[in-house]
This record gives C-alpha cells, sequence and structure tokens, in this order.
C-alpha cells in the first residue's frame, strides 16, 4: 500500500499542475466579443421564444394546435435557411408576415426581449463572484501577480 501511495500520489499533483498550466494557457488567450455573443444569442432567441409567441396567441384566443403547426413549419424553414445557405435566422419576419399570429405582431419585439429568458442568472453570479471567488482572489493576491508566459512542455 505504501509503495502504490509514494507513486501515485506525487503523480497526481505532477498531473494537476500540467492541467492547471494547459488551463492558465487557455484562460490568459480568453478575449471576450460581446458583439459576438449578442449576434449569437440573437440567433437562437427567436427559436426559444416560439412557446412564449405560442402562448401569447392561444391567450389572444388562437387555436394552439394550428398555431404550434405554423410555428414548427417557420422554424424548420429558418433552420434550413440557416443550416443549407448560411443565411441569417428569418424565423420572427416570418411569424410578424404570418396572419396567424396578428395577435403578437406588435409585441413580438417585447416577446424576444433576452432579459425575458436569463432568469436570476445575473443576480446568482454576482452574489457568486462576491461570496466565493473574491475572497480567494483577495487571499492569493500576492501567487497572482503576472509570472510571464506559461508553457507545457510535453
Amino acid at each position: 500500500d505504501s509503495a502504490n501511495r509514494r507513486m501515485t500520489l506525487p503523480e497526481s499533483f505532477l498531473g494537476v499542475d500540467a492541467i492547471l498550466l494547459i488551463v492558465t494557457n487557455v484562460i490568459s488567450g480568453i478575449v471576450v466579443w460581446p458583439h459576438v455573443i449578442n449576434k449569437r444569442v440573437m440567433e437562437a432567441l427567436p427559436f426559444m421564444a416560439t412557446e412564449n409567441i405560442l402562448m401569447a396567441c392561444v391567450k389572444a384566443g388562437g387555436n394552439r394546435q394550428d398555431l404550434h403547426e405554423a410555428i414548427r413549419e417557420h422554424s424548420m424553414e429558418a433552420a434550413k435557411v440557416m443550416k443549407e445557405q448560411g443565411g441569417e435566422c428569418d424565423l420572427l419576419d416570418r411569424i410578424a408576415k404570418d396572419a396567424s399570429f396578428k395577435a403578437v405582431h406588435s409585441t413580438l419585439k417585447d416577446i424576444v426581449n433576452p432579459k425575458l429568458y436569463v432568469g436570476r442568472s445575473p443576480e446568482q453570479a454576482a452574489e457568486f463572484v462576491e461570496a466565493e471567488v473574491s475572497p480567494v482572489l483577495k487571499k492569493h493576491a500576492g501567487h497572482l501577480k503576472d509570472k510571464g508566459d506559461v508553457q507545457l512542455k510535453v
């Protein structure tokens, strides 16, 4: 048992060290592009909002079955344009032109507001950073100074 521990424990620490070097390499070069993030969110958002669009139309007296089928067809066609032709997501345009969805034509932009689809995630992220991340960063601030380039040689 002790011979096994003498081998595995040091090798485990070396493995963790290598993993941390790789993570440092990846994270140190990361760039967040807010406009790219917004573009990707806005491409997917119309598909996520279809249930809210459907329910708003049903509340206004629309037939759920017919509206569901119309949304399904519009979604499939919009996805086809995006995947096969590399085009932009035109799902909202399709819904805006369809008379079946006239109940939401005036509020369509409000229904697809991204803030309606994130729940409490902004607050939860801020709370987590304040309660968990900031204390650790403060505690280890001396170790976090720039140490130059990290390189992993295999």
